[in-house]
């Protein structure tokens, strides 16, 4: 096979073969885990081959770059220059990059989280190196006292976080739930109103520059419209606007509309209450009436992927499953 052929019997690596003596076993060991999941990677270089295609997709580059993406991260992992188990990760999209269309465009997707994100995770694990590293959500309290880098990096984190997982694509976000449709009524008048108030607070004469747009709820359990400036969020002590905790935001900043709408913020927003996962905003309402906050860590991220893919099967569309059975022994 190809994969025997790129590596035969008695196969030594440079790595492996420049180290000598007890005190190198485990760096061996590790460095043997490199070419096996270096085969790995052949076996699946010898998969994209075939005609297989995932849900959503359309060129056989995209899916090259996911599968490839994997293995390479994981062979990094393996050499030991992957950042600390405890380290913010970019957590994958819930949904295809040109799942949310026409409301907002694949290339933007593209750039805005491949890019953008990439950049604020990086970012914040470069000020957290060699420190502690807690859960994203409880960085937002004192991110603004605590420097720009987490005020900056670990709100952008954040925030994106939790804007991926409150879209879907049309059609699939379901509507709010009776209890929060009422406490929308309660506070703004109708659903009407809430949206016209929501995209006011948005527009570029009231959020002036870079910013988000949010729904709130607030100590007292009520809901509010605010807005912040930057990568601030609601969670953070000191915010501008009205602090509480974000049930709902929209991401305002150029790189977030640009490509489609240019100059035409209003249009973007308008365009992505068509987007909105309201499944997910409902069972954030509540866990906010209860006092917390939504995680919108990368495993909740890796979760909404999995529900994606069963609303999918649901609907009849075509599934796929992808098995991978590693087992590594470190004595």
């Amino acid at each position: 096979s190809s994969v025997a052929q790129a590596f035969p019997q008695g196969f030594v690596s440079p790595l492996e073969g420049r180290m000598a003596g007890p005190q190198s076993s485990n760096v061996r060991r590790r460095a043997r885990g490199v070419v096996a999941l270096a085969a790995g990677a052949a076996v699946v270089s010898q998969c994209l081959d075939l005609d297989f295609v995932f849900p959503g997709s359309s060129a056989a580059a995209s899916r090259r770059d996911v599968l490839a993406g994997g293995v390479v991260g994981a062979l990094v992992g393996s050499a030991g220059a992957a950042p600390s188990a405890d380290a913010y990760e970019l957590p994958p999209l819930p949904y295809a990059y040109d799942a949310l269309e026409p409301s907002i465009d694949k290339a933007t997707m593209e750039f805005h989280h491949d890019k953008h994100h990439l950049t604020y995770v990086t970012n914040i694990n470069k000020a957290l190196e060699g420190k502690t590293q807690p859960p994203l959500v409880e960085l937002q309290k004192t991110a603004i006292q605590t420097g720009p880098a987490f005020r900056n990096s670990g709100g952008g984190a954040y925030n994106h976080n939790f804007f991926w997982l409150e879209m879907a694509p049309k059609g699939t976000g379901g509507a709010p739930s009776d209890k929060l449709s009422a406490a929308i009524s309660e506070a703004f008048g109708s659903m009407d109103d809430f949206k016209a108030k929501f995209e006011a607070a948005g527009a570029p004469g009231a959020r002036f520059g870079s910013g988000w747009v949010w729904l709130v709820v607030t100590k007292d359990n009520k809901l509010a419209i605010t807005s912040t400036p930057n990568q601030d969020n609601p969670l953070m002590e000191g915010v501008e606007g009205t602090p509480g905790i974000p049930i709902l935001g929209c991401d305002v900043w150029e790189h977030a509309y640009y490509l489609k709408y240019q100059f035409r913020r209003p249009d973007y927003i308008k365009a992505w209450w068509d987007v909105v996962n309201w499944n997910q905003v409902n069972g954030w309402y509540e866990d906010a009436l209860a006092g917390n906050a939504p995680s919108a860590d990368g495993s909740s991220a890796a979760a909404a992927l999995v529900g994606a893919r069963r609303q999918l099967e649901k609907a009849g569309a075509p599934g796929f499953e992808v098995k991978f059975n590693f087992e590594a022994r470190f004595n």
